[in-house]
């Protein structure tokens, strides 16, 4: 590798003075979200907003997730983010409503130009939208949606955008079948 392009590459300015402050104090009140107690949902949410997050009602967020530069996400109602969870949010996350983050998922929005002598960060969006279920330790990468009811297995890694409503799953993540719900969750189990 060519010493000049790393050289070049560090002395890149990628964040302005305001973005790196954010994130300096962003990394300073970590702490408080981190060692809240479990229950104290409206605490994390209020920290989350009081950085930039926009957040709805009835969000729960465990106290051990990862989240890089909460600015960038946005989250609507009654929606889980399960332990462990990371939303590595360079770009835009955009999560609807009533979705299911389960423990140790990742939602990327960020990558780098592999092409590119100075490997460019590229910040970039991922949405999960209204009802979707994003299994433990599943992978979504940049620019995915996950639409509509669309459910995502455990362990996936999801490099392209899911259907409403399907079932996907494996590494790349394929179309298993589609998602029907039941008219009423009356059924025994």
């Amino acid at each position: 590798m060519d010493s000049s392009n790393v050289a070049i590459r560090r002395k890149q300015k990628r964040w302005s003075f305001q973005a790196l402050l954010s994130r300096v104090l962003w990394s300073l009140c970590l702490p408080f979200f981190r060692y809240s107690p479990r229950l104290c949902w409206g605490f994390r949410r209020q920290m989350l907003r009081l950085f930039g997050a926009r957040i709805g009602k009835g969000v729960n967020i465990y106290p051990d997730v990862k989240i890089m530069i909460p600015w960038n996400l946005e989250i609507g109602n009654w929606v889980t983010v399960g332990s462990g969870v990371t939303l590595y949010a360079l770009g835009k996350i955009r999560i609807g409503d009533e979705v299911t983050l389960s423990q140790g998922a990742h939602l990327c929005a960020g990558t780098h130009d592999y092409e590119s002598p100075l490997f460019t960060l590229i910040k970039s969006e991922v949405a999960v939208c209204d009802k979707a279920w994003v299994c433990a330790d599943a992978f979504i990468g940049p620019d995915v949606i996950v639409n509509e009811g669309a459910v995502v297995a455990a362990r996936s890694v999801v490099v392209k955008e899911v259907g409403a409503w399907d079932i996907v799953g494996g590494n790349p993540a394929r179309k298993i079948k589609s998602r029907t719900m039941r008219s009423d969750d009356s059924a025994s189990r």
